[in-house]
C-alpha cells in the first residue's frame, strides 16, 4: 500500500481551523504528557503520530466545544466511524469535518 500523498490546507478555512486544532492539541499534549515542538499536520494522525488515548479525545471534544460551540460535534463525528477508521483519523479529516460543519451552519 502506498502512503498517501501529503496534503496541505487547501483554502484559508482549513488554513484556520488547521491552526486552532495545532494550539489545542499543542495545549493538550503539554499539559497531559509535558512534550513540546510537536511536528502537527494535515497527515498527522491521533493515534500513531500524537499517541492520544480515548481520554485525550474527549479532552479534545471540550476544546473543540469551547472553540467552536455546538456548530462542531466532534462525538458524534467520532460515532459515525468505525475502530479502525478513528485508529487511522488524521488532522487533516478532522479539518475537514470542522470546515464542513461551519460552513453548514453559517447559513442557519
Amino acid at each position: 500500500m502506498t502512503p498517501p500523498t501529503p496534503r496541505t490546507p487547501a483554502t484559508a478555512e482549513e488554513r484556520s481551523v488547521l491552526a486552532d486544532l495545532t494550539g489545542m492539541l499543542t495545549r493538550l499534549l503539554q499539559d497531559e504528557y509535558g512534550l513540546d515542538d510537536i511536528g502537527i499536520d494535515m497527515q498527522t494522525t491521533f493515534n500513531r503520530d500524537l499517541e492520544l488515548e480515548s481520554i485525550d479525545l474527549v479532552t479534545l471534544a471540550g476544546l473543540l466545544q469551547e472553540r467552536y460551540g455546538d456548530r462542531v460535534n466532534f462525538a458524534e463525528f467520532l460515532a459515525g466511524m468505525e475502530f479502525d477508521e478513528i485508529i487511522d483519523l488524521t488532522v487533516g479529516r478532522l479539518v475537514e469535518y470542522v470546515v464542513t460543519s461551519l460552513k453548514a451552519t453559517e447559513g442557519s
